[in-house]
């Protein structure tokens, strides 16, 4: 089931650094007047900021995006930056701060999955510095404190709002066959294609059997899978999640490649595999490794709101839809009652009639 949440603009601080690098939101920009794309308040945001951000974020992009989409994704993010310095000046105003500790930890977790050689070329890749990544996490964590006192602490889920939710939706606890729950490390021996890739990626099937192997043997020293799998697996849509690749129903598992189904049928809850060799299913070569683990398992049938994870289940997703509003007319009250021109906007409606 899906586990509780706090607010947050991704499940790690180093996704914070690669999917959305809202660099130097924070501090002052350099320029002219005539420079400034936007004002929140006193605080004056330069278009050479904008620029940072939007050449981040299309960075490693296979297609130039259209001048419209240029357009478009530059008030996106001129949007976000602003929103960030509503939030940074209302958690200033109310001394809600992030500590030095606070960031030296967050940012000793998010080097942690590499070696120091592997983590500055990652931020080499990004463009950004150190000081820039620590600057983004003490802009994060600040953020998060002020809307969990604002918003966070203020939502309570009762008994009543469980049984009425669970009344309401009974019929999606009634699983009409089992789920299987499962984390996999995955390694391939295919040469690196994108630029985002992790700079540890294996080249090749040998390189791909070292890496696994060594992947197994820490797991095999009593290394935790979800921390072993955040270093060495190479998918990046479940690696930063401890590997988990969620709810598996039963007729899903049996579609899958004979060698990781047999594995997973045959583990207990908590136990994982041996070293899988993962064959492409349309040209049946050799693709990659994988060792999987088996989390947990739910068999078919009705659950009761008696279950514990129906129960938390329930609760997280009425405390997101509380949060989710609350945080929606929060955002409109800061706006409300802060001074904002976004100058950027207003060139692109006077350029209008001019094309």
């Amino acid at each position: 089931m899906i586990q509780a949440r706090k607010f947050r603009r991704s499940p790690s601080v180093l996704l914070l650094l690669i999917a959305l690098p809202l660099m130097l939101a924070g501090c002052a920009g350099r320029g002219t007047d005539k420079e400034v794309v936007a004002k929140v308040n006193s605080y004056k945001i330069f278009r050479s900021e904008l620029d940072k951000n939007y050449n981040s974020r299309v960075a490693g992009s296979p297609q130039k995006p259209t001048a419209t989409e240029e357009e478009a994704l530059r008030l996106n993010i001129l949007s976000q930056l602003i929103d960030i310095q509503l939030h940074l000046q209302k958690a200033e105003k109310l001394g809600i701060l992030a500590t030095d500790d606070e960031v030296e930890s967050k940012f000793t977790q998010a080097k942690a999955p590499y070696t120091q050689e592997e983590f500055q070329k990652r931020l080499k890749d990004l463009g950004i510095t150190e000081e820039d990544s620590k600057q983004e996490i003490r802009r994060n964590l600040t953020i998060d404190k002020l809307l969990n006192k604002e918003i966070g602490s203020k939502v309570t889920i009762s008994d009543s709002d469980l049984q009425n939710y669970y009344n309401q939706h009974k019929a999606d606890f009634n699983l009409i066959e089992p789920r299987y729950f499962v984390a996999h490390i995955l390694v391939t021996g295919q040469p690196m294609g994108q630029p985002g890739e992790s700079p540890g990626k294996a080249q090749s099937d040998a390189e791909a059997k070292k890496k696994i192997n060594e992947a197994e043997h820490r797991l095999e020293s009593g290394e935790d899978f979800a921390s072993v799998a955040a270093k060495f697996s190479e998918d990046p849509d479940t690696a930063r999640n401890g590997g988990e690749l969620g709810p598996m129903p039963e007729s899903q598992l049996k579609n899958t490649d004979a060698a990781t189904r047999d594995a997973i049928l045959k583990l207990k809850p908590g136990q994982f595999s041996e070293v899988i060799p993962v064959v492409n299913p349309t040209t049946h070569q050799p693709f990659g490794y994988r060792i999987v683990k088996l989390i947990g398992k739910e068999t078919a049938g009705q659950r009761d709101l008696n279950d514990p994870q129906v129960q938390q289940f329930i609760r997280n997703q009425l405390r997101s839809q509380r949060e989710q509003i609350l945080r929606a007319a929060y955002d409109e009250v800061l706006r409300d009652n802060a001074e904002v021109h976004n100058y950027y906007a207003e060139q692109i409606l006077k350029n209008t009639g001019t094309r």
